[in-house]
C-alpha cells in the first residue's frame, strides 16, 4: 500500500454510529492530483446543487468557477487569504459562492445562508462519489470579490471552494501544511450540539 492510499484510508471517519459511505470518506484536502475536471462532471456537481432544498424552493445560490490556467482562476485567487494563497494553486478549479439576499417581495431572505449550505452540501457529496475532493474556504475578501467579478447588488459573495481528484503530491505542501494534512480528523460528540426535550445546561 502506497503512503497516499493509507493516507485515504486515515482519513476514513472513525464515527460514533454508523452513516453512509460518502460521508465518512469525505475529507477537505489541499493538494489535488493536477487533471482538469471535465466540464460535464462539473455540470454534475452543479446538478447535484440544483436538486438541494431550499426555503419556498428560492434556490437562492449562485456559483462563479473557473480553471487554472485562466484569468478569472487568478482574479478568484487574488481574492483570497494569504493562508489560503499557499496551497490553493494545487487545484485545477476553483469556485466563489454566493446567494441572494432578498426575496421577491423585497424582503430580506433569512434563510438563504443556510439554503446556500444545503446546496453546497449536495455538492459536497456528489463529488465525493466522483473521487473528488473539496476544500472550502472562509478566507476570501468578499468585497474584492464582488467588485473583481461585478457581482451585481443584491447578491453577497461568501465562501470560496477548491475542487480536483484526490491524490495530490504532498512534496508541494510545506511543512506546517503537511502536518495539518496528516493530522487526524476530530469532531465534537453528539452530546454537545444535539439536545433532547430542551437546551442543555
Amino acid at each position: 500500500m502506497t503512503e497516499l492510499e493509507q493516507l485515504h484510508l486515515d482519513k476514513i471517519a472513525k464515527t460514533n454510529h454508523e452513516i453512509y459511505a460518502l460521508l465518512k470518506m469525505r475529507w477537505s484536502p489541499r493538494v489535488f492530483k493536477e487533471d482538469k475536471i471535465p466540464e460535464d462532471e462539473v455540470k454534475q456537481l452543479f446538478e447535484a446543487a440544483r436538486w438541494a432544498p431550499s426555503s419556498f424552493n428560492r434556490q437562492p445560490w449562485r456559483f462563479i468557477y473557473a480553471e487554472k490556467g485562466t484569468d478569472a482562476y487568478d482574479k478568484i485567487v487574488g481574492c483570497l487569504s494569504d493562508f489560503n494563497k499557499s496551497w490553493v494553486k494545487n487545484a485545477p478549479l476553483l469556485m466563489i459562492t454566493a446567494y441572494k439576499e432578498k426575496t421577491e417581495e423585497g424582503q430580506e431572505n433569512f434563510h438563504a445562508l443556510h439554503d446556500l449550505g444545503l446546496a453546497v452540501g449536495n455538492m459536497c457529496v456528489q463529488a465525493q462519489y466522483m473521487n473528488i475532493g473539496v476544500h472550502q474556504m472562509a478566507g476570501i475578501d468578499w468585497e474584492k470579490a464582488q467588485k473583481e467579478f461585478n457581482v451585481p447588488e443584491g447578491f453577497h459573495v461568501t465562501t470560496a471552494i477548491a475542487f480536483g481528484y484526490y491524490g495530490g503530491d504532498f512534496e508541494k505542501l510545506n511543512e506546517e501544511l503537511l502536518e495539518m494534512e496528516t493530522k487526524e480528523r476530530e469532531r465534537v460528540p453528539q452530546e454537545d450540539f444535539a439536545f433532547k426535550d430542551g437546551w442543555k445546561k
